[in-house]
């Protein structure tokens, strides 16, 4: 059941070795294989290549190979090498010689790419929305908690005076970052394959055009080598977009993490949210968060891991390129169940209201303190000066009124400009 089969079988061990996992991966796109083929048969009738009747029993048919996917019913057996030669299978089976037509004027190369283009296409705009909710919650938990204030860290010493406002909150625009960069994988994505063969054309006077407009593509790859060099380049866009969401998610479930011990105490989660300890009964973990921090840094391992794949090889296709599903589409599941449980997670933080009534945080006050004389008329130098020695003798007292104004600070924390950014960002 090979679309190369000339009549002769390979060894079994090599059948095994080749297809690797292809057959449970290709589950994931053999929606977008029948898309890619309907609008493939479309265009071959609209060039003479199918006739009237032929392109009705087609689509009817491909239709219902559809529907079989989305109910769960569609199976790829192991006499199949992969989606394509399976659908292909059926049709044939179905239509007898008509069936058989359908591959004319493509190769698996672009129907591959066709599939797995408008698959990150879907995805991207998937992991966006979930990009969305999450900034949603850190935007509506940084209203609700703008008031109270925290300790701000550098070195993880304490610093200045920070807030769970200015905290969620920073979270949320570091999310709209991300969300450029996964509209830049989608503007990669967005460029119609299919017609590009094995990377050299057809001699058929194929209409690419019209397939691009049929798959809701943007615009098509036009040059035929370009198209298929794009296989790798997209990956790695994509795998560069995702490391960036996984980096913002590993920072934060670090600093919850942090916050949840004893000895910061910052905030805390219902116990059902929590795991325990097999010796310990005090324990409440951090699990979920540990989890998302490791899944995340793993997940920013990708696009050198998809580097040392296709790095160095030639243009036109390599098998080494099959194992790019491999990695990226595993990759794609993960960091949307990461995002997924992180805000289901924030959504029942519960945040300590009363953290500076511990005197270990009184020196957050100090460049207040510097700033006041300043204002004052003493010399910026003189006043750290002296608001040193009162530290260093212990006779600082500090003052806990912050009267911070500037865009971006604790007292303006420019939260409707920061939701039109992601609104502009996700348009």
């Amino acid at each position: 059941m090979k679309l190369w089969d000339k009549g002769f079988s390979t060894d079994k061990k090599i059948d095994m070795f080749t297809v690797g996992n292809d057959r449970q991966l290709d589950l994931i796109i053999a929606k977008y294989d029948v898309l890619g083929s309907i609008a493939h048969a479309k265009m071959l009738h609209k060039i003479e290549i199918l006739q009237d009747r032929e392109i009705v029993i087609i689509e009817a048919k491909l239709n219902s190979i559809l529907q079989n996917i989305e109910k769960g019913n569609f199976v790829i057996e192991d006499t199949f090498e992969d989606v394509h030669s399976k659908v292909e299978f059926m049709l044939t089976e179905m239509l007898g010689d008509t069936g058989k037509k359908i591959h004319t004027a493509r190769s698996r190369n672009d129907q591959v790419l066709v599939d797995l283009h408008l698959y990150f296409k879907d995805e991207i705009s998937e992991i966006k929305n979930l990009v969305k909710s999450l900034f949603d919650e850190l935007m509506s938990k940084a209203e609700e908690h703008k008031a109270v204030l925290i300790p701000g860290y550098t070195h993880l010493q304490v610093a200045m005076p920070s807030s769970f406002g200015l905290w969620f909150s920073a979270y949320a625009e570091s999310l709209i970052d991300d969300v450029y960069m996964l509209n830049a994988a989608f503007k990669i994505a967005d460029q119609n394959p299919l017609g590009s063969g094995a990377g050299y054309g057809s001699s058929f006077d194929i209409d690419r055009q019209m397939t691009t407009e049929l798959l809701g593509f943007e615009t098509l790859k036009y040059n035929v080598v370009a198209a298929q060099m794009s296989r790798g380049k997209t990956e790695k866009a994509l795998a560069s977009a995702l490391s960036t969401v996984a980096g913002t998610l590993s920072k934060f479930a670090m600093d919850i993490c942090l916050y949840m011990s004893q000895n910061f105490n910052f905030v805390s989660f219902p116990d059902e949210l929590t795991t325990g300890s097999s010796i310990m009964p005090h324990k409440k973990n951090p699990d979920v968060f540990e989890l998302i921090r490791g899944k995340c840094n793993a997940l920013q391992a990708l696009p050198y891991e998809l580097t040392l794949i296709s790095n160095n090889l030639p243009s036109g296709y390599q098998r080494d390129l099959q194992l790019l599903k491999e990695a990226v589409l595993p990759a794609i599941q993960t960091l949307k169940s990461c995002l997924e449980m992180m805000t289901f997670s924030i959504e029942n933080v519960r945040v300590n209201t009363k953290i500076l009534e511990d005197p270990k945080y009184d020196y957050l006050f100090t460049v207040e303190e510097v700033n006041k004389l300043v204002q004052d008329g003493v010399a910026f130098r003189d006043a750290y000066k002296m608001v040193g020695a009162k530290v260093e003798k212990g006779e600082f007292k500090p003052d806990k009124n912050v009267n911070h104004t500037h865009l971006g600070s604790i007292g303006n924390l420019c939260l409707e400009e920061i939701n039109e950014k992601m609104i502009t960002a996700l348009k």
